[in-house]
């Protein structure tokens, strides 16, 4: 197979083209790819991020309901750490936690305790935003579309 003149997936990537001309370029487009899903993984999710487990106020609010080995699976976002647009989390100190889609230039602020609904297994992010028994969801849903 040759692959000579093959360009990288991010030079195909129609965010990745410059379209302006590089003396304007900080002007026009300040943040240039902020918010962009192209590329590899970034340096947090390699090192490991830290977890319902390791971050000391998470464990006991969730103590009660998760047993450690699950806390263990739950990671939770560092501040500073950018959500990926158009993925899902949940915010675990909000007064009720419930799944959202991140949009463009959204971080990890200061007081949130982002979840990647990616990264932790459905049983889990089913209770960690309050859904006991799924099939019953489902089922209203159902019924819903039959009316």
């Amino acid at each position: 197979m040759d692959t000579k003149g093959s360009k990288t997936n991010v030079e195909h990537e129609p965010q990745a083209e410059r379209k302006h001309p590089p003396e304007w370029e900080r002007d026009l487009n300040p943040n240039y790819m902020a918010g962009q899903n192209i590329g590899e993984r970034s340096g947090e999710f390699e090192q490991g991020i830290p977890t319902a487990y390791d971050v000391k106020d998470a464990h006991r609010l969730l103590h009660e309901r998760f047993a450690d080995d699950e806390l263990q699976r739950i990671p939770i976002l560092p501040e500073g750490q950018r959500l990926e647009q158009g993925a899902c989390y949940v915010d675990l100190r909000s007064e009720r936690p419930e799944e959202f889609t991140a949009m463009g230039g959204m971080a990890a602020d200061p007081g949130h305790w982002f979840v990647p609904k990616a990264e932790v297994p459905y049983s889990l992010w089913n209770r960690l935003i309050g859904v006991e028994n799924p099939e019953r969801i489902a089922e209203r849903r159902e019924i819903g579309r039959d009316r």
